[in-house]
């Protein structure tokens, strides 16, 4: 399967530390597209954070589930997976954690407009914006150097999420324009 990215400390001007058995969570992730061609941005208003939906693979789920379910959460849309663009994975060695995430385009089949906010993303100013994959793009990392951190999450996993949902969305816009 195509690595999109490896993303590591040394991306943000740290020095990685060796990995001691380290966590590992599995991710499911990426494009979500509209008829309009318009796609789905998560914006985390109190952090200033825009990011592309996804989240955790659950115990027992399936990665294609996982991401349909998690676009439900955070889009309410359900989606038919059109694509499949890879993995993209993060070495967190000053956490001891690595992610790897599988990222996926799906495209809007039913748009509930009804969202499933965990509480940690209301108390993080979470909403659902439609807009241009250049636009998406530029929020994303137009928003890296001003990111707030959270109770919930510090500003080191932020700014991995950010070059994350950025390097992906680039990876999709090129296979795009070729």
């Amino acid at each position: 399967m195509n690595c999109i990215r490896v993303l590591k400390d040394e991306d943000f001007g740290l020095k990685s530390i060796e990995f001691n058995n380290p966590r590992i969570r599995y991710g499911a992730r990426g494009i979500v597209i509209r008829d309009d061609d318009k796609i789905a941005i998560f914006n985390k208003s109190n952090k200033n954070e825009y990011k592309l939906p996804g989240g955790g693979v659950d115990e027992g789920e399936n990665i294609e589930e996982a991401f349909k379910r998690e676009v439900m959460e955070e889009t309410g849309c359900e989606i038919e997976i059109i694509g499949r663009l890879g993995t993209i994975e993060e070495h967190k060695s000053l956490d001891n954690f690595k992610q790897i995430s599988h990222v996926f385009v799906g495209k809007v089949i039913n748009d509930t407009n009804k969202l499933e906010l965990t509480q940690k993303e209301k108390d993080e100013g979470a909403k659902l914006l439609w807009v241009t994959k250049e636009e998406g793009l530029r929020l994303i990392t137009d928003c890296y150097e001003n990111l707030k951190e959270s109770e919930y999450e510090n500003l080191y996993h932020s700014r991995f999420i950010i070059k994350r949902d950025k390097y992906i969305l680039e990876y999709y816009i090129n296979l795009e324009n070729k």
